[in-house]
């Protein structure tokens, strides 16, 4: 990034030298992204973040194909960033449908099937779940949406660098990406959208990224995040993180036996994502008394009152167990020596 705070901090859409050196910057980052996800760099359109990639889709989709239909279909355990827009829309007379999932967090394509009607215009499910890492079974869900002809969105804030992802083999229509999910800076995204297929603007301006996303290009982030996804797509089918995730779960169950619950698939889920549910404790109890350890917990606290994570409940999770949940995120840096450090800790505080 500092090349381009200091020395090279052009404006990319200026023709001048400065802006020059900007721009190509930008579109070599443009195609470190389109590498990782098996894409055309034409293909990739720079935002602020998964929050505003998922909302340029959701409610451009809207406005875009408004005349051929108003209904869309998400799941329960979506993020925020996919479950607002879509509460938003339906205050404008839209009809949105938010699938059930299984006790493993897993959408069925049957319930999918049955939703669909023909005013359905766009499905989003994510491609993992933030909370309990389940991947969902993208390619049959696209399958379900291609018979229908609809457009399909998957949030892969989670998943992007960290498992393989090649939208070409998915057949996606659009997918987002979030920078700081995969150490790109925070305030950073970006968006695929399958050449062809045309989506309204979020921002309108001075036609930026071929008119699709205004604002003066942030070069220095663009890059960072460029240079993150060579990063990532170099280390992808390392199995490090996985490994130590398997050694943490191990750990967990031999130290605590039946006193905890693993939350999400116990197999298709992302390599660095552990929720587990620590039976007849409350989560946000436990992260207090943990020292020098960042984890988060499954459910939120309001003036003392307890409530479980929306995701956990529509799993099925009771409100016990749910309200025990701990998601733990390892990292490349994570080490077992860590690790260890924190199931002796979680000791003293359960046994």
């Amino acid at each position: 990034m500092l090349p381009y705070i200091y020395n090279n901090f052009g404006n990319a859409s200026s023709n001048h030298e400065l802006g020059i050196a900007a721009k190509k910057a930008i579109e070599k980052a443009r195609q470190q992204i389109a590498d990782l996800i098996n894409c055309q760099k034409e293909e990739i359109i720079f935002t602020s973040g998964g929050s505003e990639s998922n909302n340029t889709v959701i409610k451009g989709v809207a406005h875009t194909h408004k005349n051929n239909g108003n209904h869309i279909i998400t799941s329960m355990i979506e993020h925020p960033a996919v479950l607002n827009p879509s509460k938003y829309l339906e205050g404008l007379g839209y009809k949105v449908t938010y699938l059930p999932v299984d006790e493993y967090g897993m959408v069925r394509t049957a319930d999918l099937e049955k939703n669909i009607t023909d005013k359905t215009i766009l499905v989003t499910i994510m491609h993992s779940n933030n909370e309990t890492g389940t991947i969902q079974p993208i390619k049959e869900i696209v399958e379900t949406c291609r018979k229908h002809n609809i457009l399909f969105h998957t949030d892969a804030s989670q998943s992007v660098g960290k498992v393989p992802i090649d939208v070409k083999d998915l057949d996606l229509d659009f997918l987002t990406i979030a920078g700081h999910k995969l150490y790109a800076p925070k305030g950073i995204g970006a968006l695929y959208v399958k050449k062809g297929v045309t989506v309204e603007p979020l921002i309108h301006g001075a036609g930026h990224e071929d008119g699709r996303r205004a604002g003066t290009e942030n070069t220095a982030y663009n890059v960072a995040l460029g240079k993150a996804c060579e990063i990532a797509s170099q280390i992808l089918n390392n199995n490090n993180i996985k490994q130590l995730t398997d050694y943490f779960l191990a750990g967990l169950k031999d130290r605590f036996n039946n006193k905890i619950k693993l939350n999400g698939h116990p197999e298709k889920r992302l390599p660095n994502t552990l929720n587990v549910s620590f039976k007849g404790f409350k989560g946000h109890e436990i992260i207090d008394r943990l020292k020098n350890v960042a984890v988060s917990t499954g459910s939120a606290c309001h003036s003392g009152q307890t409530t479980i994570s929306p995701v956990l409940k529509a799993m099925g999770v009771s409100e016990e167990v749910g309200h025990g949940a701990i998601r733990f995120s390892l990292g490349k840096y994570t080490t077992k020596e860590e690790l260890d450090t924190v199931i002796n800790q979680l000791e003293e505080i359960i046994l």
